[in-house]
């Protein structure tokens, strides 16, 4: 008999509204089940993370989605910051943004990000990358128990 699909808690960190649309959009075309948790910037993300303030309750994602393009605080820095703590560094973290920088690249991995996806302006492209996300990180990997 075959085991039903895990569900995952995915922090979507991102800024721009028309992403964070799309990639809600992108989880129910894909009838993604996992539950996606939002937040508009990198010192929200790190409070969320920490469950501070009116995150206090939130859950330990499984799965980072990260923007590098942030205000307050931005990607490259929430990825030092979560890295760099002992509690949150095990969680993988998919940096998914527009820049197509070979530095911005190197350096998320120099960070100890898990993967760097460029996002696809083409919306059919996007959900089928978000699809494929899921499935790896779902499906193929095994992630650390919470």
């Amino acid at each position: 008999m075959p085991s039903s699909p895990k569900i995952i808690d995915v922090l979507l960190v991102e800024d721009d509204p028309g992403d964070v649309l799309m990639t809600r959009e992108a989880f129910e075309h894909n009838k993604v089940r996992n539950r996606l948790w939002v937040v508009p910037d990198g010192v929200s993300a790190m409070e969320f993370l920490r469950r501070e303030g009116e995150h206090a309750e939130a859950p330990t994602p499984d799965l980072i989605l990260l923007d590098l393009n942030l205000p307050r605080m931005d990607g490259r820095e929430v990825l030092q910051a979560l890295k760099a703590d002992e509690s949150l560094r095990s969680i993988p973290v998919v940096v998914l943004t527009t820049s197509e920088s070979e530095e911005d690249v190197l350096r998320s991995y120099s960070l100890h990000a898990n993967a760097y996806v460029t996002k696809p302006v083409d919306f059919d492209r996007f959900i089928d990358v978000v699809r494929q996300i899921d499935e790896f990180f779902v499906e193929v990997v095994r992630l650390p128990t919470r």
